[in-house]
């Protein structure tokens, strides 16, 4: 066995360090009779809503897989599955509290509000979660904060070293994740509170890894072989399936009860979903490239963003037309990008960022009672000023944290390590059965 590298003996003590605190700091009492005020039906849907969501992460794993080349297959899948564990730990130290603690001027969460999930209970929540156990609301909103910066890897995949992308993670969920999450979803959020709607994170997901991306392909430049084939297009059709599946918790759950609305966001996810795959497909062939496999999943997956802020308050016949939109304005930055000299390796930013785009300005549009279609152009004006905050504080905040990284450690690979793949370079594994 080797001798441990310093960064690592100061990583475990500090993992050490964090346990021990969660240890001491926590002051939780569960009791039954906490759980008596909750909405049996309510409780148990968002328990499946929660775990739909967390599937969502191993289905992007494999999305994201099955696209990068051979030799980078584990890396990419691991960076987005390691997500579950230190996401995890960080929302519930501290990145719960930061997003829906007790709100400084509508901007962030006070940290020692929910610390170490004291005053997290079993109770509901009168603002927050008003009829279901705290606890599973705070659970719901950590699959989210989970897969968030997981998307944001595609961008810089084949060539980040995987521990400056753990520190980025760790920066990125507590410096722009959370005070999005206030922004929007907390009662006293500044957006939330001049009307700005998003209902399952058109904004505080897709738009923010989005432009995270952005700034990651410029921060980490080419790769030294830019282009690629496809490892496996198998796994990314089960990872666009396990995507859409998880995706009606995504957006569903967002009801926070089992209701009408709930179902509504159901139809509308489908939908959307639906019109969006078949759009982008329809729209490869008339511009002349075969309809492909990638093209459907990846149409798929546009669908599911652009529907996400808009789920709970269009139509279903308004969800069909948004999935339209969305691929072919997505489908467009793709083509477009590629006549850039921007590796964005997996097209996060023409798919996430600039779907996201197009499901706010939908919602803007089309929002039940308050869009712009009922002739009140208030919430469509403050939906187009959130947008211009919001990429510009995740753009350059990721900027920053970027470059805070890159001062700590290496954010790139070597050549050598770029050349011979990141599987064997950062985790000395291997898919073996690779014929030669």
């Amino acid at each position: 066995m080797g001798k441990p590298k310093r960064r690592w003996i100061i990583i475990f003590s500090v993992l050490v360090i964090l346990q021990l605190l969660s240890l001491f700091t926590s002051s939780n009492t569960f009791s039954v009779d906490d759980a008596a005020t909750i909405d049996k039906a309510d409780t148990a849907w968002m328990i499946v809503a929660t775990a739909f969501v967390l599937f969502m992460t191993p289905g992007l794993s494999f999305f994201y897989g099955g696209m990068v080349s051979y030799k980078n297959v584990i890396s990419t899948m691991l960076q987005s599955f390691i997500a579950l564990g230190v996401i995890s730990l960080l929302w519930y130290l501290v990145g719960f509290s930061l997003a829906f603690g007790e709100s400084f001027h509508g901007i962030i969460g006070n940290p020692l509000t929910f610390f170490s999930f004291n005053n997290v209970t079993l109770a509901p929540h009168p603002a927050l979660s008003p009829t279901i156990p705290f606890l599973i609301f705070a659970l719901f909103q950590l699959k989210f904060a989970i897969i968030t910066p997981a998307l944001i890897t595609g961008s810089f995949a084949e060539r980040v070293k995987f521990t400056s992308y753990l520190l980025f993670m760790c920066l990125f969920s507590l410096l722009i994740y959370t005070p999005l999450a206030h922004w929007t979803w907390h009662p006293e959020g500044f957006l939330r509170q001049w009307g700005v709607l998003d209902f399952a994170g058109g904004s505080v997901v897709h738009m923010s890894a989005g432009f995270a991306a952005l700034a990651g392909a410029y921060v980490l430049g080419k790769r030294e072989h830019g282009t690629h084939q496809p490892a496996n297009i198998p796994f990314i059709l089960l990872g666009t399936g396990m995507l859409w599946f998880g995706w009606f918790g995504f957006n569903a759950g967002s009801a926070l009860a089992a209701n009408g609305l709930a179902v509504q966001a159901f139809a509308t996810t489908n939908m959307a979903t639906a019109s969006a795959m078949i759009t982008w497909v329809m729209f490869d062939a008339l511009v002349g490239r075969r309809i492909s496999a990638m093209g459907a999943c990846i149409g798929a997956v546009v669908g599911l963003v652009a529907i996400t802020p808009a789920a709970g308050y269009v139509s279903v016949g308004q969800s069909v037309f948004i999935g339209f939109v969305a691929a072919i304005v997505s489908n467009l930055a793709v083509y477009y990008k590629q006549k850039t000299s921007l590796d964005d390796t997996l097209d996060v930013f023409p798919c996430h960022g600039v779907g996201g785009i197009v499901g706010m300005i939908m919602t803007g549009i089309f929002a039940k009672d308050v869009g712009l279609i009922n002739g009140d152009a208030t919430i469509f004006l403050y939906h187009l000023l959130a947008l211009v905050i919001v990429s510009a504080f995740t753009f350059f905040g990721s900027l920053l944290i970027y470059k805070i990284t890159g001062m700590i450690t290496k954010l790139r690979v070597t050549k050598e390590e770029e050349a011979i793949g990141l599987d064997l370079s950062q985790h000395a594994e291997t898919l073996s059965t690779r014929k030669t």
